[in-house]
């Protein structure tokens, strides 16, 4: 089970970890002029917002090798199943990508280029009722890929990634704002839209992948 911090406590903690302890050379801190935290207004939002907005990919030492999209979308209160601080590797099927909304972890951005891509996967193409994995490329992220000369636009990775099968690296992230919307948090919820509200968000690679066996 993750140990929890104070709000206030783990904002200032993660403040002064930084991304994932270790930094890249092309400090993303302020983006566009929109810092870690974003715009939000509590504490609780302001952690959160930070976790999203890492840019720095996990080590290796930092990867759980237990988590994987079976074992993602496993049901039962999924809440302290996995760490904020363990990045992923998983394979998955591509059912849908679109733009995010205007969130404060983005300063409620409305350009396509500053709001996050959300990419659905699933263990079977054939089976359009079960509910998805989310995983997220931020701008952060697009920027970062952008100046190694790749390009994660969203319209871009829509054409290169729908119908197909990934395996996306990245954080693995609790994202509480849509518990509420999630099977495995809110069972037999009417509107929920997902299977769980852990996330890899943000994904830090991308790979297209055979059809696993």
């Amino acid at each position: 089970m993750r140990a929890r911090l104070p709000d206030a406590a783990l904002v200032a903690a993660l403040a002064a970890l930084g991304p994932a302890g270790a930094r890249p050379l092309a400090a993303q801190d302020v983006y566009h002029g929109c810092g870690m935290a974003g715009n939000a207004a509590g504490a609780r939002a302001q952690a959160l917002n930070l976790l999203k907005n890492r840019y720095a990919a996990p080590a290796a030492a930092e990867m759980d090798s237990s988590a994987t999209l079976a074992t993602l979308l496993a049901p039962g209160d999924d809440r302290s199943r996995w760490s904020d601080r363990r990045g992923a590797s998983i394979v998955g099927y591509v059912r849908n990508v679109k733009p995010g909304g205007f969130e404060t972890s983005n300063c409620l951005a409305k350009g396509r280029l500053d709001r996050d891509t959300h990419i659905e996967l699933v263990p079977d193409p054939q089976d359009p009722s079960g509910l998805p994995v989310i995983v997220e490329v931020t701008p952060r992220w697009r920027a970062l890929m952008a100046a190694r000369g790749v390009d994660w636009s969203t319209a871009t990775l829509r054409r290169q990634l729908l119908g197909r099968w990934v395996r996306v690296t990245g954080w693995l992230m609790f994202d509480a704002e849509h518990a509420n919307a999630a099977a495995n948090t809110a069972p037999g919820h009417p509107h929920d839209w997902r299977a769980t509200a852990w996330e890899v968000h943000p994904i830090t690679d991308l790979l297209v992948v055979p059809k696993p066996r």
